[in-house]
């Protein structure tokens, strides 16, 4: 047997993606981490940098969790405790006590009667939607909506499929209406926070507009959504889109490995939701959970994201995320208003998104940009991501450095 027929099709689909300007290209391998000190927040070394310190503008560790104490020692002792890994799926011998623990405590955190972990948050949505979803079941999507959700609408084969504009709740609404009749079940299914923008979805208003269509669906209508970026992050205690908006989704998807600094996907539901799911969903049924240890770290942010610690954390965020959205705009960057960590500088064209990226990266700055096509054309951004172990000095250092962009 040979690859050579296959590579040379790798080979030309890899010179394809650098051409579009949409391969990811060599990670950069963080190879260690330098304390906060001076008024700065943590920096850390890159593999072949020597000892620049870089500042870290594109993690998803919005309460700096990762590296607390607490999560640090909570996993170190179930280390001990437990081992380093579940060593078998939950059904057969691979669920421990902190496992057990985690998802009553997320189901409480959350106001659920359950919850059921995973492996991922992107596993989590892959594995569960899917399980929503028949063959007389219409699937309603936001245009904007994570690959996760694509990816899963893909693997569930539904009777239809439909897109509406982004956030435009008139467009799911006419939806709704044209469909009655055609098929026997609907699921609606939305980021709570949209990743590449930090806007949220209008929960409320989306609730309000399935309910008003929920009798012309024999099998009802059911909302999904998935808040990774938004539970720990935001809303006033951390309980994301849901808090904010004052309204819940039927089925609430998140991770542990944002906000929550750990590892790991889950979903919140009613109790027989959850059951059905432990019976049905492969990916949980055959793959091996968080580890013991990760599970007793993410009940340590949990504690402390209901605690007057986590209470500080989301204050600090806020402000440096207005901070931030406040500078941008007097040095004449176009963003989008709101009070998510993810602040995007809105640059609309490909060479310049490019450029501001090698631009602040020589001012040893890390963030991420985006371009088309992984955003529409017109739509290039550079996606910066506010932390709480973050200072000001850290965001006027930013700014400074956007500042000189172009000089």
């Amino acid at each position: 047997m040979s690859l050579t027929k296959i590579e040379q099709l790798f080979q030309e689909k890899l010179a394809q993606l650098q051409a579009q300007g949409i391969s990811k290209g060599n990670e950069k391998v963080i190879t260690g981490r330098q304390a906060a000190a001076e008024g700065l927040g943590p920096r850390y070394f890159l593999q072949g940098y020597g000892q620049q310190a870089f500042l870290r503008m594109n993690s998803n560790s919005y309460l700096g969790l990762a590296e607390h104490a607490r999560l640090m020692q909570a996993e170190a002792e179930a280390v001990e405790r437990f081992g380093t890994g579940p060593g078998a799926v939950r059904f057969i011998s691979g669920t421990c006590q902190p496992h057990v623990e985690l998802e009553q405590k997320l189901a409480q955190f959350h106001g659920r009667d359950a919850a059921m972990i995973m492996s991922a948050a992107y596993a989590t949505m892959v594995g569960v939607l899917p399980q929503f979803i028949s063959d007389e079941t219409l699937v309603i999507s936001d245009a904007l909506n994570h690959n996760c959700i694509i990816n899963a609408i893909r693997l569930a084969h539904p009777a239809r499929k439909e897109i509406y504009a982004h956030n435009d709740v008139n467009a799911l609404d006419r939806l709704l209406d044209a469909n009655k009749g055609q098929v026997k079940r609907v699921c609606v299914v939305t980021d709570g926070i949209f990743s590449m923008r930090g806007d949220h979805a209008p929960l409320d208003r989306i609730n309000r507009c399935c309910q008003r269509h929920a009798d012309g669906y024999e099998e009802g209508i059911i909302t999904v959504v998935d808040d990774s970026h938004g539970v720990g992050a935001f809303g006033e205690t951390g309980r994301g889109t849901e808090e904010y908006m004052g309204s819940q989704a039927d089925i609430l998807i998140a991770t542990l490995g944002k906000a929550f600094g750990v590892n790991g996907g889950y979903i919140v539901a009613s109790k027989i939701v959850i059951d059905y799911l432990r019976e049905t969903a492969p990916l949980y049924i055959y793959s091996n959970p968080i580890t013991p240890a990760e599970a007793a770290a993410a009940l340590a942010a949990l504690d402390i994201v209901d605690s007057q610690e986590g209470a500080h954390l989301l204050a600090k965020l806020r402000k440096l995320s207005a901070l931030l959205r406040s500078g941008l705009e007097q040095l004449g960057f176009e963003t989008l208003p709101g009070e998510h960590p993810i602040v995007p500088i809105l640059v609309r064209d490909t060479q310049k998104t490019s450029a501001l990226v090698a631009h602040l990266f020589a001012q040893r700055i890390l963030v991420t940009g985006l371009n088309y096509p992984v955003v529409p054309n017109g739509e290039q951004e550079i996606r910066l991501q506010v932390s709480a172990d973050h200072t000001e000095q850290d965001i006027d250092y930013l700014l400074a450095a956007l500042a000189n962009f172009g000089a």
